[in-house]
């Protein structure tokens, strides 16, 4: 939810809310004696239940990364076995890989 900056025109009183953004509008027009107002970008707050990858998401990266394994997401996936990753980095040491001169897909 994103947080709004708000001023009370009767005491000058500034202040900050967590509201939905639906929310907003309601809160001004039960509130006539306060103004929102813009003291920086806007903020959205975290942990509030943030985005969950579910399984079928995750299989669906594992895939991916075992179809190309000296990607940055079979990196990241861990889609490589452990001998393909050490013959990956002993290739990136030497400066082999990317232009094709070695063959790292055991």
């Amino acid at each position: 939810m994103p947080l709004y900056d708000f001023v009370n025109k009767e005491t000058g009183e500034q202040f900050t809310k967590m509201l939905k953004i639906s929310e907003k509008s309601e809160y001004l027009d039960a509130n006539p004696h306060i103004e929102s107002i813009i003291l920086s970008a806007p903020k959205l707050t975290s942990g509030f239940g943030g985005i969950k990858n579910d399984n079928g998401w995750k299989e669906n990266l594992s895939r991916i990364a075992e179809a190309h394994p000296n990607s940055a997401l079979a990196d990241k996936q861990g889609g490589r076995s452990s001998k393909a990753a050490k013959v990956g980095e002993l290739a990136k040491k030497h400066g082999y890989g990317k232009s094709g001169r070695y063959n790292m897909d055991l």
